[in-house]
């Protein structure tokens, strides 16, 4: 029947993409021709008053629009489809679905659409569009000889609905025939999942990190500044012994301070030319104390003296006499209660390494004590000798220690593990100096120090106490002071030209002459006139003593008794 319109299938170019649409090239991108009927809305018709883009006039076929430039092959003369399947009054072959993997269930989908009548059949009534889902139903099989369609799936992205998607695409595939309001399979990453989520999931995570970051370390700089402020985030309490009653041993050094300091005083004297600073110690109740000669003579006659006990209290006192040959004095406080006399030792029970301790005001520090231990005996020093004329040189047989004394300290006394005094610290030897052992210098201790016997000291106070003056035991010579030689040579001549030897004297009396040289005193060696009157006066006035000298070669004993002299 011949209607004006064409009675077989129309060539068409199937592969030319609609515009707006992104290309596809080569044949596995093509897609048989199917058409929809008439009544039927494609997904690309425009709306009902609007004509479309390639819609010609109504009674006229529609022919697509082609792209411009060669056709991708020539036209079949014979208009067959290009696939050499069916022709469009063909039913659809069946779509296929994917199938799912390891057990995943696949949304249900609609039933195929009935075959659609082919464009060229007028007469046929349209099929309306499914608006409900059907059940899933097994795919058909396609039938024998009919090419096998790729499996798409259907998509909405963002080309719009119906857009045709190779599986490779970004946006997937649609079914043509299915029905509309279907599920839909993605091939894509999961919704919510794009590239441009993740990236902006991703910043809020790494922002929440870093407030999180910031945030821990100002509280963390917070307890770090409070533990440095502090010392920490509780009360740092260091391990301590408990306190003790400050009780000592008595033979220790704390506890021989603790027994002889408040018996220590410190004496500050000033006189018309000059000051000084010296130690002393009680010796009894009535207020005597024993210090050097060389601590008082700046006050000469009409100076003044000051006494400062250990406990801070201070009283004036008065000088009750001195002596210079054995640089002793005694000085008196009154109207001072409580007074507390510090124990005498004997001197002679001293033995080399013995301890000891040294108190005093070394520097005008009061109550300074120092240990050590005795470091010899009955050492022979003289000091002083300032004056010139000798007045003013001492002669102590001494008893030498390595308790550091420094000026200051001269006067105080040397005790025993007992407390006991066994010397008066007196002199001390200076590195700086050449000249020998010094009484009233500022040169430090070295650790040669030296102090009246306690023996000596005894007897010379109680006769200062007694009398005012002291005593000292003679033999009765002239010593040659300047004989080089090894002992103590009597002189030529005595004073005023008199004769060395004194008339009706011990010497005279015991048959020693003028330029006999005298080598040893009670059996210790003499080297000089100084060490003999050194071991003279370490004796009281009465003592018998035997000598040994020597003359024109020949050694001689003798025994003498000490005669005695006034003291200045």
């Amino acid at each position: 029947m011949d209607d004006g319109k064409p009675t077989g299938p129309q060539a068409k170019w199937w592969s030319r993409p609609a515009e707006g649409r992104p290309s596809r090239s080569g044949p596995e991108n093509r897609k048989p021709e199917t058409q929809a009927p008439e009544n039927q809305a494609s997904e690309t018709q425009a709306p009902e008053n609007q004509a479309p883009e390639n819609q010609a006039p109504e009674g006229r076929e529609v022919q697509p629009s082609l792209p411009s430039g060669p056709p991708l092959h020539e036209p079949d003369e014979y208009s067959t489809p290009p696939y050499g399947g069916p022709g469009p009054w063909a039913p659809a072959p069946p779509v296929q679905r994917p199938t799912p993997a390891h057990g995943t269930p696949v949304p249900p989908q609609a039933a195929p659409l009935p075959p659609q009548p082919s464009p060229v059949d007028p007469q046929a009534a349209p099929v309306p569009p499914q608006s409900s889902p059907q059940p899933p139903h097994p795919a058909p099989v396609p039938p024998q000889g009919a090419p096998e369609q790729p499996p798409y799936a259907t998509t909405h992205g963002a080309g719009g609905p119906g857009e045709q998607r190779s599986p490779s695409s970004q946006w997937g595939q649609y079914d043509p025939w299915g029905a509309p309001g279907q599920p839909l399979t993605q091939t894509g990453p999961p919704a919510g999942t794009e590239p441009g989520n993740r990236k902006n999931r991703r910043g809020g995570a790494f922002a929440g990190v870093l407030l999180l970051t910031l945030v821990a370390s100002g509280i963390g700089g917070g307890v770090g500044a409070y533990i440095e402020r502090t010392g920490g985030l509780t009360t740092v309490e260091l391990p301590q012994a408990s306190h003790d009653n400050g009780d000592r041993a008595p033979e220790s050094v704390a506890g021989i301070a603790a027994s002889a300091l408040p018996s220590v005083v410190t004496l500050h004297v000033s006189g018309t030319a000059e000051s000084g600073t010296g130690t002393g110690f009680v010796l009894d109740a009535r207020g005597h104390i024993l210090t050097n000669n060389h601590v008082v003579a700046p006050a000469g006659s009409s100076g003044d003296i000051t006494v400062t006990f250990s406990s801070g209290e201070t009283a004036a006192a008065e000088l009750v006499g001195k002596d210079s040959g054995y640089d002793l004095a005694v000085v008196r406080v009154k109207g001072v209660s409580g007074l507390k006399p510090l124990p005498l030792g004997n001197s002679d029970n001293v033995r080399v390494g013995d301890p000891v301790v040294a108190i005093g005001a070394p520097f005008d520090l009061s109550n300074t004590v120092t240990s050590g231990i005795i470091s010899a005996k009955q050492r022979p020093i003289t000091a002083g000798g300032e004056k010139g004329d000798g007045s003013d040189i001492s002669y102590v047989d001494a008893l030498q220690t390595d308790a550091p004394i420094n000026p200051g300290n001269s006067g105080g006394p040397l005790v025993d593990t007992q407390a006991h005094v066994i010397g008066i610290n007196s002199a001390i030897r200076a590195a700086d100096s050449g000249k020998g052992t010094e009484r009233g210098g500022q040169s430090g201790s070295i650790g040669l120090g030296f102090a009246i016997p306690i023996n000596q000291g005894k007897r010379v106070a109680e006769e200062l106490i007694n009398t005012g003056r002291a005593t000292h035991p003679v033999i009765g010579v002239t010593l040659d002071m300047k004989y080089t030689g090894d002992g103590a040579k009597v002189g030529e001549k005595g004073p005023e030209d008199g004769p060395a030897v004194t008339k009706d004297g011990p010497a005279a009396k015991a048959g020693i002459r003028s330029g006999d040289v005298i080598t040893e005193v009670r059996g210790q060696r003499v080297h000089s006139g100084e060490e003999l009157i050194v071991k003279i006066r370490a004796h009281r006035p009465g003592d018998r003593l035997e000598l040994r000298l020597t003359r024109g070669g020949k050694e001689l004993s003798v025994t003498l008794t000490l005669g005695s002299a006034s003291g200045t």
